[in-house]
């Protein structure tokens, strides 16, 4: 079981599992929310066996394709209130649960706009340490790599998820992967890891990599 510690406690996004926690120095009791994977491409990416998503306390993260925010709310929960989320998100109706969804975690930043035009949102944004990006887009790469530039510090990361099928669906995943890495290579990344989504996801996979903003990946 994948949980994170809740930001607001008392409170759920999308009805998820709370366990409560005795024990507190002060007689209080810590609030964790369960964090179901099969909602949440990040949560695959941790069972799934990524040793590292660069998501820590006092993060500055830029996520993109946000949806409603249920994955983002963890994120919020795990960067803490020191830390700040950038929650990208294209669709107006998805944009509105996103905006109620940060009226309680107020290191959620959402911004309602598209992903593939970064300089729209470059006035509210400060630079960040890790680009989280699930955007279900044929050039998901160039995405990252365009908001990477603009946003990510040097020797920033960035997590994506890569969908296959929404790239090319006539050639086998692994070929879809393997160009997708191919191209953040081109652009000054250095891969670390990468993961299948399995069982959560099907032709999914998950890459991490380190951005060289001066162009010294080896």
């Amino acid at each position: 079981m994948l949980v994170t510690k809740n930001l607001a406690p008392g409170e759920s996004v999308y009805g998820e599992k709370r366990i409560s926690i005795e024990g507190n120095v002060d007689g209080t009791k810590t609030e964790y929310r369960v964090w179901n994977p099969f909602r949440s491409k990040l949560a695959a990416g941790v069972l799934g066996g990524l040793d590292d998503i660069f998501i820590k306390p006092g993060a500055k993260v830029l996520y993109l394709g946000a949806a409603s925010g249920t994955s983002v709310s963890h994120v919020a929960d795990i960067v803490g209130p020191e830390g700040i989320v950038y929650a990208v998100e294209f669709s107006p109706r998805s944009g509105r649960d996103l905006i109620n969804m940060a009226k309680k975690r107020t290191n959620v930043i959402p911004i309602v706009e598209d992903a593939r035009l970064p300089n729209k949102y470059r006035m509210l944004l400060s630079i960040v340490d890790v680009i989280f990006a699930d955007v279900a887009q044929p050039d998901q790469a160039r995405i990252v790599i365009h908001n990477a530039q603009s946003f990510l510090k040097d020797q920033g990361h960035i997590i994506i998820s890569i969908k296959a099928s929404c790239i090319d669906s006539t050639v086998p995943p692994e070929t879809v992967f393997a160009a997708e890495v191919e191209t953040l290579k081109k652009s000054n990344f250095k891969p670390l890891e990468q993961v299948t989504l399995e069982p959560y996801e099907r032709d999914h996979a998950m890459v991490t990599a380190t951005y060289y903003r001066h162009g010294k990946a080896i």
